[in-house]
């Protein structure tokens, strides 16, 4: 089995997208691959409960047909961060919750799990030091990096990168994603980080609005999911 953390450069820079467009490459080779959301802040309220509409997606691209409970299990209805959700319920965010998360899709046995984290690298869980890249470094976890593609992309990038490895952990390579169609020097800043980031690039996700994005895999991506 492997499992990767699919972390962002920021929030709403497309890991969803990229984690959806993974999950279909890799059912095409014919693996057992299931995606989860083990956070979710902004979502639904539904006849079935709370529904996430990225962990929805989620749940339909694994070929693991999985309970909407192992997907999503911590799911709260305002889009704010995840910790303040929590705080304004009475209830907070733990590793032990996390852990069963990650224990019961363990249990489903996939060839390729990938984990959708929330937000950015340094999520906070609380105000008291505990973040969501703990839960990744305790679990020593490959990491998959979304960068967006906007100004200022680089820089976040190159710190996001810096701050898994300096966790300890394994960038298994990142994933370029298209995110305005008239970004200024779009060709540019994918060479700079083509040249900043000693990690693989594994994908680029071209911008395409109203329709199914289309990934454009590199060498790399067939090396790192053997």
């Amino acid at each position: 089995m492997q499992s990767y953390f699919v972390s962002g450069t920021d929030t709403d820079v497309g890991k969803t997208i990229a984690s959806v467009l993974l999950l279909k490459s890799l059912n095409n080779a014919g693996g057992r691959t299931l995606g989860i959301k083990p956070i979710s802040a902004g979502c639904e309220m539904t006849s079935e409960g709370l529904r996430n509409e990225d962990a929805l997606k989620l749940q339909e691209a694994s070929s693991i047909k999985a309970d909407y409970k192992i997907i999503n299990p911590i799911a709260y209805a305002p889009f704010v961060a995840p910790h303040i959700a929590a705080t304004e319920k009475g209830e907070s965010l733990t590793m032990p919750q996390l852990q069963d998360c990650l224990i019961k899709a363990q249990q489903l046995q996939p060839n390729h799990l990938l984990i959708e984290g929330a937000g950015g690298w340094r999520l906070p869980l609380n105000n008291e030091g505990l973040y969501f890249s703990d839960f990744a470094r305790q679990n020593k976890l490959k990491v998959i990096l979304v960068v967006g593609m906007k100004l200022g992309c680089l820089n976040h990038a190159v710190l996001s990168h810096e701050a898994i490895i300096n966790d300890g952990l394994e960038c298994a390579g990142w994933i370029a994603n298209q995110l305005s169609p008239n970004m200024p020097r779009y060709r540019e800043n994918l060479a700079s980080l083509r040249a900043l980031l000693p990690s693989p690039q594994l994908a680029e996700i071209a911008y395409q609005k109203n329709t199914i994005n289309e990934i454009s895999l590199t060498e790399n991506f067939s090396k790192v999911f053997r």
